[in-house]
């Protein structure tokens, strides 16, 4: 199956009722032994820590329920960070760590973590002020302010209390006069309960994606007239600019790296909402931060996509594949794996084809990324040291489905279950980041020489 260039991106996450549950709520008493000697105090040894592993969610204004940004934030949750991260469920990770190293890998250090149950044992002292880190870079998040241009979608999304809610789109203009590299992107809906996921798309001027949807109001493909309007409102091989899942950490690219919106394009907001009892309104907005000068590498986000499939009732261990190959030379930099409420396992291979000893072709399976999937964190995982793949790479992808009575999240196990929108369907994508040169855009990466294609 080749790589295909892009579908809509479904992502659910249930996260404010799991950081919660995770952290046991209030910490409760503190009436625990002291140890001995000089325990840690939370301006001198307990803040750094919250600053690197944990402030990137726990921030005014972040995703989690609660901000860890202040000794008065702290402390009354002082118990329960010790025991989250004692349990290692705080902070989330998820992938294997014998396959792969990731740069956004927010695991504490055995050390990190007997500092925070010692001071969480000794009373949770303050300690003195001027002990204070310096400011470091650190989480670069929309809520510091720092964004060079914020857009809002213009229109505000009511929600109903109940029942499937279709996808909404919302066209937002740039009105650029040039050509734009974004180093950073970040989205924030305003109703974050109700946010399935979101993805921001760039339609240049002279795409014909969507050309006769209304612009500045929300719409979903039932309310287009335009036939083709309606089909590119369920498929499109636009770039995307950003996806946004409860949990992913904002879209960073290295100085030599960024993504590319040409002058005049449009971005196009693809939300979709689920229901939580009360009827509710959205009215989400990206920030963007610009790369002062042209990069030498433009990002692509791709995919590897297996949407024709049928998970038996009851089977606990259903696997699904996707392959695809490199039509050009490109720099690995990232993936996100993606299912919905029966994902179990999701990894990500390179794939070589080589003769055996018998001269028939066999295949050396190298993993790149083992992640145990968790229904309520979907996460990005950054390569430590991005890997440059030739032309012809073969990449796999693979997940596994419990379709079991002994899964939790399971909506009804006696169902088949196929491709679907909704939460209680199911999908597998496996959406992956590459780097290429800097005037490579996707349709000509994914054009094929007659060479190579012959090859392949």
């Amino acid at each position: 199956m080749p790589i295909r260039a892009n579908q809509e991106l479904r992502v659910f996450l249930v996260l404010s009722g799991a950081l919660w549950s995770l952290l046991g709520g209030l910490s409760g008493s503190f009436a625990q032994e002291a140890p001995t000697g000089n325990p840690p105090s939370f301006y001198r040894d307990v803040l750094p820590i919250l600053e690197q592993h944990c402030q990137s969610c726990h921030h005014a204004g972040g995703i989690a329920p609660m901000p860890f940004e202040t000794y008065g934030e702290t402390r009354p949750f002082a118990n329960a960070i010790r025991r989250a991260t004692q349990q290692k469920s705080m902070p989330p990770w998820f992938a294997d760590p014998n396959v792969g190293k990731f740069s956004n890998d927010p695991s504490l250090r055995p050390t990190e973590i007997e500092t925070l149950a010692a001071w969480a044992e000794a009373k949770s002292p303050a300690g003195e002020t001027k002990d204070v880190p310096r400011a470091r870079p650190g989480v670069e998040s929309w809520s510091n302010r720092k964004a060079d241009l914020l857009l809002r979608m213009p229109r505000t999304v009511p929600l109903p209390a109940r029942g499937d809610i279709e996808y909404t789109y919302e066209i937002v203009p740039t009105n650029f006069k040039e050509d734009r590299w974004v180093q950073m992107a970040e989205v924030l809906p305003s109703l974050r309960s109700n946010v399935h996921h979101a993805v921001v798309y760039v339609r240049p001027p002279d795409s014909n994606w969507l050309r006769h949807a209304p612009v500045g109001v929300p719409f979903t493909a039932s309310t287009l007239t335009d036939p083709e309007d309606r089909r590119g409102a369920h498929w499109t091989d636009s770039d995307v600019l950003l996806v946004y899942t409860p949990g992913s950490s904002p879209d960073a690219w290295p100085e030599k790296m960024a993504k590319f919106i040409p002058a005049g394009s449009d971005l196009v907001f693809q939300m979709h909402y689920t229901a939580n009892g009360r009827a509710a309104s959205d009215q989400s907005s990206i920030a963007l931060i610009f790369s002062s000068h042209t990069p030498e590498q433009r990002v692509l986000t791709l995919q590897l996509t297996n949407d024709h499939f049928v998970i038996p009732p009851g089977v606990p261990d259903y696997r699904v594949e996707a392959r695809g190959t490199l039509p050009h030379d490109a720099t690995l930099l990232s993936f996100l794996p993606h299912m919905h409420l029966r994902g179990k396992l999701f990894e990500y291979n390179l794939i070589r084809k080589r003769m055996g000893t018998e001269g028939k072709p066999d295949y050396e399976i190298e993993p790149l990324l083992r992640v145990n999937y968790h229904f309520h964190w979907q996460m990005s995982y950054r390569i430590s040291e991005p890997r440059f793949l030739r032309a012809g790479a073969e990449l796999q992808a693979v997940a596994w489905y419990d379709n079991s009575k002994a899964n939790p999240h399971n909506p009804d196990w006696q169902a088949e279950v196929r491709w679907g929108e909704q939460i209680y369907d199911e999908m597998m994508v496996g959406f992956f980041d590459v780097a290429v040169p800097a005037g490579v855009d996707k349709q000509h990466f994914f054009a094929r020489t007659k060479e190579r294609q012959q090859v392949q």
